[in-house]
C-alpha cells in the first residue's frame, strides 16, 4: 500500500488544482460582466424620445391653422 503522506498531497493538490480553475473562472465571469456592462452601456436609446403635450397642442394648432388657410384657399367660407 502506499503512504498516507501520499493520499494527502495528491488530495491537497487535487483542491489546489480545484481552487486555481475556480479562481480563474470567476475571473473570467467577471471580466465577461465587466465587459457586456460595457457594451450596454455605448447601446444608445432605442426608444424613440415622444413629443410632450405642449408641443402636441402646438402642432394640433398648426394643423388646423392649415386646413383654415386651406380652405380660405379653395373658397371656401369658414
Amino acid at each position: 500500500m502506499y503512504d498516507p503522506n501520499v493520499y494527502l498531497t495528491v488530495s491537497l493538490s487535487s483542491l489546489a488544482a480545484v481552487a486555481m480553475v475556480t479562481t480563474a473562472g470567476l475571473s473570467g465571469w467577471r471580466s465577461w460582466l465587466a465587459l457586456k456592462h460595457q457594451q450596454l452601456d455605448q447601446i444608445q436609446d432605442p426608444v424613440p424620445h415622444v413629443a410632450n403635450a405642449g408641443s402636441r397642442i402646438e402642432i394640433a394648432d398648426l394643423k388646423e391653422r392649415i386646413k383654415k388657410l386651406e380652405a380660405i384657399a379653395a373658397g371656401v367660407d369658414l
